[in-house]
């Protein structure tokens, strides 16, 4: 570098891939020799400002080389950046973060998870079908609550407490295929990124996690085909461009067939699911950018002639990305997100319908002040239309009159600003501060109850009851039931100890303003969302870690060290035997209680060579505490804190990649988890000639430690590899040794002898499959 003027300028651009301009999030820009440089935003566009001079720019971006660029800084300029994949093999082997690690121990976000596509597909998984969700679980912090089971829990949190989003859209059911397979089809997926604490200021609306997808934009330079053929589906992209120069497609359909196969083997009763991913964009000029994207997904079952379901999520997002000059970016964003179920009972003659719709509009800005400050501020409103539930007959004979819960509307609403800042060479920080606001609308009547309390204690029963209903109060549509607002603060702070460990520290206030209804131990199709009002308070949660990284061997290795301890209020609890379907009074079947969750997790990673991979390790506690309240009586479990249902005390994970040569890699997962808490039942008594079970204290007991090994072998034969059309078959096991992982112990008594026994229900055993993947 040269000798520095006092004057600064700035360079800015994009960086995409160079083999089909796909635009890359979290490529690290530096100019060589200093501190000063950053990283891509989520549209590739990177802003550096430095003191006049000579410089080199590096750009580097994990997978791909690194492009050195020789530039005369002595005014403002504008550089777009093509760099290429090590590889033209069908799928990079890449397991860490897609930024390079020593940015990352600089960075002051923590307790973040970058997970590249190709870590995805190198992965064995059930049945060969890829899952993002699955990969995810592999990692400290993030587990599911059981075998086969769709969604995740992060940090002791519940299901509900994660915020999804595929392209900023609100995905509210991740699952296809009763929980097995999630929604996320991984050919058409390019970012995935999941904030397990810390969450940023832009996010807002959940107290655990977000989970933030971002979909291809589509292949700008040439026309692309690639899918699969597996054993339950198969799926197909087609992707290219459009608009001459100006824009790109992308088109990825995956379907399921065992419904065809059902048929063909003369079974009456069938499943399926499908997903359709939906993107393009134009380009107006270098300033203006339009994207369009998609999703639609559905499961359909039948059992017979009896019944019917089906259910799943849509959703739709029109982008304006903007560059107002070198240093000020902008996103605007009109977003459309719908989950819905339909029941449907043919010899009943009727049918139950249910949904969550909202109406998102958010406007994003990002300011590069200077190379040792950048800042974000946004707004957004979302419009719910919640809809718990109707009845519809399906013919004039039905027995079944019509029938239609209320219908609640609500407005969330957020301003937030954050800013990155280096205080020195050694230290950053990144703080900020949202206010969300939530409002109640009316359009329906809300119960009144004797001393405002919908659920009371009975002390000569020792039970919790509804309480006594001594009227209405109606509200019309223009009126505001009920309004909340929090003040949510967030800040982290990064520390260099050297070049090539570092200590962060974090903390968070999050809230969510509405509230899944499950008493189940998972999410299941048929659970109901519902907003805050006079009986149902926002959930509020405070979350701090620390945490400790270093990098061995020139970052060969890596090391992520993270404690935390969270703590949340308001969190929904279930009265014993409560009942949640059809419900219009909700209030009289919950009480308010609290969380906290604490852990340690660490991450041991191999991130060079021809074997990658990593061990990690999670020991944790989460825990519920329900106390009376205004209901009065003891509480939930006698107001003592219990286990919640998801609480895994251990959590073991290897994940491991070996490449043999440019035909032949191998994986393997291995996985044990402490059995997750459950209520048994501890005594019986006879009361007129019928026996009587007596339970524990809730989730007081636990199920066998879960355990399994699963291994892939991925061939990719020679003859295609210089050609366009590129081939590979896949063979995986799951649950290699066959364990037979209990997903329930169910108490009865055996008819025959008189005797009480426990059986155990597995869901899988071992499961082969075999998959071959294309791409043209």
């Amino acid at each position: 570098m040269s000798a520095i003027g006092q004057t600064s300028h700035t360079i800015s651009g994009t960086i995409t891939d160079k083999s089909n301009g796909e635009t890359l999030f979290g490529a690290s820009v530096f100019l060589s020799g200093t501190t000063i440089g950053g990283v891509t935003n989520e549209y590739g566009f990177y802003s550096v400002t430095a003191p006049e001079g000579k410089y080199v720019l590096s750009i580097s971006y994990m997978g791909y080389n690194e492009v050195n660029i020789e530039i005369d800084l002595n005014h403002d300029m504008v550089h777009d950046v093509e760099i290429s994949e090590f590889s033209t093999a069908l799928e990079e082997v890449v397991v860490m973060a897609d930024e390079p690690e020593r940015a990352i121990l600089r960075k002051p976000e923590m307790s973040v998870v970058k997970m590249n596509i190709g870590t995805v597909k190198q992965m064995p998984v059930v049945l060969g079908e890829l899952d993002v969700l699955k990969s995810l679980q592999m990692l400290p912090g993030v587990t599911n609550n059981g075998e086969g089971t769709g969604g995740f829990h992060v940090r002791g949190g519940a299901q509900d407490q994660n915020l999804v989003l595929l392209d900023e859209a609100i995905i509210y059911n991740t699952s296809h295929m009763f929980r097995f397979f999630s929604v996320f089809n991984a050919d058409a997926i390019k970012d995935v990124k999941l904030y397990k604490g810390g969450i940023p200021a832009s996010f807002g609306g959940r107290v655990s996690s977000v989970l933030d997808i971002r979909q291809k934009d589509g292949n700008s330079k040439n026309f692309e085909l690639n899918g699969g053929i597996g054993v339950i589906s198969s799926r197909l992209t087609a992707e290219g461009p459009v608009f001459g120069d100006k824009g790109s497609f992308l088109i990825a359909g995956r379907r399921s067939y065992v419904d065809l196969l059902l048929k063909a083997a003369g079974d009456e009763n069938s499943v399926s699911f499908y997903d359709l991913n939906l993107k393009t964009n134009y380009s107006i000029n270098r300033n203006n950018k339009l994207f369009l994207s998609g999703y639609f997904g559905r499961d359909a079952f039948k059992l017979g002639s009896s019944f019917d379901s089906s259910y799943g999520n849509s959703t739709g997002n029109l982008r304006w990305n903007h560059i107002f000059n070198d240093r000020l970016f902008s996103n605007l964003s009109a977003i459309l997100s719908r989950y819905d179920y339909d029941l449907e009972f043919a010899q009943d003659e009727f049918e139950w319908l249910s949904s969550i719709t909202n109406y998102n509009l958010k406007y994003d800005f990002k300011y590069y002040l200077s190379d040792a400050f950048k800042l974000d501020f946004g707004a957004n409103g979302i419009y719910y239309d919640f809809n718990p539930g109707e009845v519809n007959p399906t013919a004039e004979t039905s027995p079944v009159n019509p029938l239609k819960l209320d219908q609640k509307k609500a407005l969330e609403s957020g301003l937030y600003v954050s800013a990155e800042h280096k205080l020195s060479p050694k230290l950053t920080a990144q703080y900020g501060l949202r206010y969300s606001a939530f409002s109640r609308f009316g359009g329906q009547p809300i119960s009144t109850y004797a001393n405002n309390r919908p659920v009371v204690y009975n002390p000569e029963l020792g039970i919790y009851e509804r309480g006594e209903a001594t009227g209405e109060t109606n509200f019309d549509k223009g009126d505001v039931i009920e309004t909340f607002g929090n003040i949510e603060p967030r800040v982290s702070l990064a520390y260099l100890l050297n070049e090539e460990s570092s200590i962060k520290a974090g903390y968070s206030r999050t809230a969510q303003y509405i509230h899944l209804l499950s008493n189940t131990s998972s999410v299941t199709p048929l659970d109901v969302w519902t907003p805050s009002g006079p009986f149902i308070k926002p959930q509020l949660s405070n979350q701090y870690a620390l945490g400790y990284f270093h990098n061995f061997k020139d970052m060969v290795y890596s090391l992520e060290v993270e404690t935390y301890y969270k703590t949340v209020d308001n969190r929904i609890d279930y009265i014993d035997g409560s009942d949640l379907i059809g419900q219009n009074t909700i209030e009289t079947e919950i009480l308010n209680g609290e969380m906290r969750a604490y852990g340690l997790e660490l991450l041991l990673r191999k991130n060079e060579g021809d074997f990658t991979g990593w061990i990690a390790y999670t020991l944790s506690k989460s825990e519920q505490r329900t106390l009376g309240g205004t209901a009065g009586g003891p509480g939930i479990n006698n107001g003592n804190w219990y286990n919640a249902s998801f609480d895994r005390t251990h959590d073991i994970s290897l994940s491991g990649a070996y490449q043999l040569n440019d035909q032949w890699s191998f994986g393997t997962n291995l996985v044990f988890q402490t059995g997750r808490p459950v209520t048994y039942p501890n005594g019986q008594y006879v009361y007129e000639d019928l026996s009587i079970a007596s339970y524990a204290p809730r989730n007081s007991d636990r199920l066998p430690a879960y355990h399994r090994m699963d291994v892939s072998i991925n061939y990719k034969p020679r003859k295609y590899q210089n050609k366009r059309f590129k081939g590979e078959w896949v063979f995986s096991v799951y649950n290699l040794y066959s364990r037979k992982n209990a997903a329930s112990i169910s108490f009865g008594q055996n008819l025959e002898t008189g005797a009480n026994e426990a059986t155990r229900t597995a869901i899988f055993g071992i499961v082969p499959s075999l998959t071959y993947n294309f791409k043209f």
